[in-house]
């Protein structure tokens, strides 16, 4: 039954929150830096809330340009030796990886992202998997569930902060702008906004038909 109810409440899509820091706001020629990404699992209730996150440090994909300006905003040094940078290709795999798994358990047809300001992850993530010829991904390649509308509508607040905070979802500024920490702060916010949306009767679950 929990299977068929998340099934059912996106119209047999698995929603995955991802969250991407860059170099740079041209996924073409600027480095894609961290990924990190929060599975959503559903109780016996209905009810959504945040499972697994996956999180890697990224290697700047050879001739990528490294915007000042977006390494002072984000605070990383893609050059820290600590960093335990992966290639793209190999951040990806994993995370699709877990991706597959969790969308065949609850047995959808296709993963679909959830990202604030949708537009711009799906960019980065598109062109990486361009770049590293990945030829089966597991997410929807144009559609999206954009947090920053969905907040806008429901919350009236369309920064993440103020939108957390407006959801009584406890947010540090000090942690920001890392993949981790906003991806986790996305998720728990979508979570937030879903299961509002349910408790105020804005989404029914269909009824089984009665047997004959």
């Amino acid at each position: 039954m929990q299977t068929a109810k998340f099934k059912n409440r996106f119209r047999g899509y698995y929603p995955v929150v991802i969250d991407v820091e860059t170099a740079g706001f041209d996924a073409q020629k600027n480095a894609l830096l961290e990924i990190a990404a929060t599975m959503t699992e559903m109780d016996e209730e209905g009810q959504l809330f945040c499972g697994e996150t996956i999180q890697f440090n990224i290697e700047p994909f050879e001739g990528s340009v490294l915007e000042p300006a977006a390494l002072e905003f984000n605070g990383i040094d893609p050059q820290h030796p600590l960093r335990a940078a992966v290639s793209e290709q190999e951040a990806l795999k994993e995370v699709f990886k877990l991706i597959r798994k969790r969308q065949k358990h609850y047995d959808c047809q296709r993963a679909i992202m959830v990202a604030h300001n949708s537009a711009f992850d799906m960019a980065f993530v598109n062109a990486a998997i361009a770049r590293t010829g990945i030829k089966r991904s597991p997410l929807h390649p144009f559609v999206s569930f954009d947090t920053t509308s969905l907040a806008g509508l429901t919350l009236g607040q369309t920064v993440l902060v103020k939108a957390c905070l407006a959801a009584g979802i406890e947010f540090d500024q000090k942690e920001a702008h890392s993949a981790l920490y906003d991806t986790q702060k996305t998720a728990e916010l979508f979570c937030y906004m879903v299961n509002k949306w349910k408790a105020l009767g804005g989404w029914q679950e269909p009824q089984e038909a009665a047997p004959e």
